[in-house]
């Protein structure tokens, strides 16, 4: 909780690719507060009132899972929603003509969207959701110590830069800083 506080009002990719670990985390100790509290918060050196609150956060993760029905699979609609901020500033950087670096590391990243979609038969997905499942892919194989080949390091390479450079647009959109209001594309 303290960490997701801190990277969605920072670096928002890497708080949904922490929340998506989070969710995992959650269905590995089976949705059990206990278990989480055994298995993950007892880690922490946290003040009573801390564990307490990072303990609830849990809990609450663990009702909405429940409730919307992603025990087994699948995303909080709290990460949909945040998935579907960056699609809307993606669009809306893409029908501007003040980023075209933007547009030009997002034609880069495509073929590489287009194989992804073409290997996991996901078309109902965005390409943004494709790129952030190939990345927190690519994390689970670090976290595995297997090593990715050579292309796909490339190929991630350049997503990472290109989602890290909406990550950064996202945050200068959430200050007002990226379009004026007379010149808001869409």
């Amino acid at each position: 909780m303290f960490i997701s506080r801190n990277l969605k009002q920072s670096n928002v990719a890497e708080y949904l690719l922490y929340m998506w670990q989070v969710e995992d985390l959650l269905r590995a100790n089976e949705l059990d507060l206990e278990r989480v509290k055994d298995t993950v918060v007892s880690r922490y050196e946290l003040s009573e009132e801390q564990r307490a609150e990072l303990l609830q956060w849990y809990a609450d993760l663990i009702d909405m899972m429940r409730r919307e029905g992603v025990v087994k699979g699948g995303h909080l609609q709290i990460n949909k929603n945040v998935l579907l901020d960056l699609n809307d500033l993606h669009l809306r950087l893409m029908h501007s003509p003040k980023f075209p670096y933007y547009q030009a590391a997002y034609y880069k990243v495509l073929p590489f969207i287009v194989e992804l979609r073409a290997k996991s038969n996901t078309h109902s997905e965005s390409e943004l959701e494709n790129c952030f499942d190939a990345l927190y892919g690519l994390w689970m194989l670090k976290l595995q110590h297997r090593e990715p080949s050579s292309e796909t390091q490339a190929a991630m390479s350049d997503i990472s830069a290109f989602i890290g450079m909406l990550s950064d647009y996202y945050q200068k959109d959430k200050r007002g800083e990226l379009f004026k209001e007379d010149e808001i594309p869409i």
